[in-house]
């Protein structure tokens, strides 16, 4: 019995000792890691008191952006029923299981995790994305290690890069692409540092999370595979092994993009690049492949101008892409000719041989990115999506071996000028915040919805659920929108269907959905009117019917 009770005491001392040993090692890394963890909630607290106003006053009923609404109310439904009761579409179309919008509902997952264990309300989203960013930013002290210039460095761009702030402070998942592609890289500094599979295998899994919740993140797909390639005896078996993973990847994304995701008004990616080649063969697939780049290149330039001159959000974002992308690219060449020097001397630096590594790899995520702006997607709805390689790029950039720090500087005055100086033109992107108008109105839709609206219960949802949110409608004065901030007052599990004026018009007599929200005074109303519809509430910037 006393030889036990000894045996535990030495086990117990060996463990203090460990614990003790570790702290004495890592206490500074741990400090930096908090500083870092820091960060996320000191921007959102300096903007908001920039502002005059304090984190607890943001008010998603307020805000121009309306995708958020329809992220909201899904998740909403989710945490109520396990999935929407109604159907969200565009045009009334749906997915082919359940009833889910255009965008992967992978990106929903860490709100649907934070309200399962928190709760739902407008300020929830916000909540969660501080959070999500706060641990992201610890997590990659704890991986990354820092040295104190590299942590000045990131806090210093991590400021000036205003996206932070303004999509922790809003209901766009935006900010689940950043965390996780910060922890993607914090991990893929852990494995430059001490190989290890499970390292490995992370990088793996998140580059795969990444890609069901944007399919161009596939690029970071990249990073493990030629890691395991790279520096696996049996070569062979590494290419099989990443084909492998990339078919698994690409075939799940294609299966939720195929069963769960609904038709939008258009085509979410321009393939006629591509489909050109099959419609005109060889010649006429590539007269149309450089004829959409050329004329593609001309209008990106033209945003840039645009940003530099009149401060146009989109033209801004493009010009700092740019210029993140030619300090990649010029790094890269720089480490690349002093590798060869090393290796050459038979003194290659393992530290630059990985640094080196992840430079090109992003410098090659960025030209693929770039070309898919160019070639498949709108510049408008492009643009956001760039902002993730930029804040990958900030931590590159932190890590770059430089004198007096002049890719730093250079890179924060450019995000200084855009996000501040031209502040102006990022209005669409920045948070708002309550407005005591809103909220009246909103009270009285809450009241009427309540008491007018009932959830029909089901396996599977249905129209007897869905509001039609007809997006526009054109008066006297023109094309005016709908007020579809009142539509936060649905009942949890409603879907909402985004129609055009002229889907509506069309089809009034044989829509599908129950009800429908329009414009005050618009054509639309005047129809909804003829045909005795309803009138459950309004303002006077939204009415709401119920056709049957």
């Amino acid at each position: 019995m006393a030889m036990v009770e000894r045996q535990e005491m030495t086990e117990s001392r060996m463990k203090d000792n460990g614990l003790r040993t570790w702290w004495k090692r890592e206490r500074g890394t741990c400090l930096k890691a908090v500083i870092l963890a820091c960060l996320p909630i000191l921007a959102c607290a300096i903007y908001c008191a920039a502002k005059g106003q304090s984190i607890s006053q943001i008010y998603l009923p307020t805000s121009e952006r309306n995708d958020e609404l329809i992220y909201y109310k899904q998740v909403e439904a989710i945490l109520h029923y396990g999935f929407p009761q109604g159907y969200f579409g565009f045009n009334e179309s749906h997915a082919l299981r359940l009833s889910f919008a255009a965008w992967s509902p992978v990106l929903m997952l860490p709100w649907v995790l934070w309200g399962l264990v928190f709760g739902w309300n407008l300020m929830s989203p916000i909540l969660c994305n501080i959070f999500l960013l706060t641990m992201a930013m610890l997590l990659f002290g704890l991986l990354a290690k820092p040295d104190w210039k590299q942590l000045g460095i990131t806090a210093l761009l991590f400021f000036l890069f205003q996206p932070f702030t303004w999509y922790m402070l809003c209901c766009m998942p935006e900010i689940f692409c950043f965390s996780l592609l910060i922890l993607f890289y914090g991990v893929a500094l852990a494995y430059l540092r001490k190989e290890s599979k499970w390292l490995l295998g992370l990088l793996f899994a998140l580059a795969g999370l990444l890609t069901w919740m944007r399919p161009y993140l596939f690029l970071f797909l990249l990073l493990p595979a030629y890691f395991w390639i790279s520096r696996s005896a049996a070569r062979w078996k590494a290419i099989l092994g990443t084909t492998a993973i990339f078919a698994v990847v690409l075939g799940i994304y294609a299966w939720i993009n195929h069963f769960l995701a609904a038709e939008y008004f258009r085509p979410l990616f321009d393939m006629s690049w591509l489909t050109t080649f099959f419609e005109k063969g060889l010649i006429g697939g590539l007269r149309n492949f450089f004829g959409t780049l050329y004329y593609s290149c001309k209008e990106f330039l033209r945003y840039m101008e645009q940003g530099i001159t009149k401060g146009l959000a989109a033209g801004g974002i493009f010009c700092c892409y740019m210029t993140m992308l030619l300090l990649l690219f010029y790094q890269s060449l720089r480490d690349f000719f002093a590798w060869r020097r090393g290796k050459a001397k038979k003194e290659a630096d393992p530290k630059l041989s990985g640094q080196l590594a992840l430079e090109v790899h992003l410098t090659f995520a960025f030209v693929g990115m770039l070309g898919a702006v160019l070639l498949m997607c709108n510049f408008f709805d492009g643009c956001k999506h760039m902002l993730g390689f930029l804040v990958v790029g900030i931590l590159v950039i932190a890590r770059m071996n430089t004198a007096y720090f002049k890719k730093a500087v250079f890179m924060g005055v450019v995000f200084a000028g855009f996000f501040f100086y031209r502040e102006a033109g990022f209005e669409a992107y920045q948070p708002d915040f309550v407005q005591e108008a809103v909220v009246e109105r909103m009270e009285s839709f809450h009241e009427a919805v309540d008491k007018e609206l009932t959830l029909t219960l089901g396996e599977e949802p249905n129209y007897d659920n869905t509001v039609i949110w007809v997006l526009t409608d054109d008066l006297p004065e023109g094309i005016v929108y709908t007020g579809w901030q009142y539509l936060y007052s649905l009942p949890g599990g409603f879907g909402i269907s985004c129609c055009t004026a002229e889907y509506v018009m069309e089809n009034l007599e044989s829509l599908k959905s129950k009800y429908l929200c329009v414009v005050p005074g618009g054509p639309i109303e005047d129809r909804c009117l003829e045909m005795k519809y309803e009138k459950i509430v309004g303002n006077e910037y939204a009415v709401l019917y119920r056709r049957y």
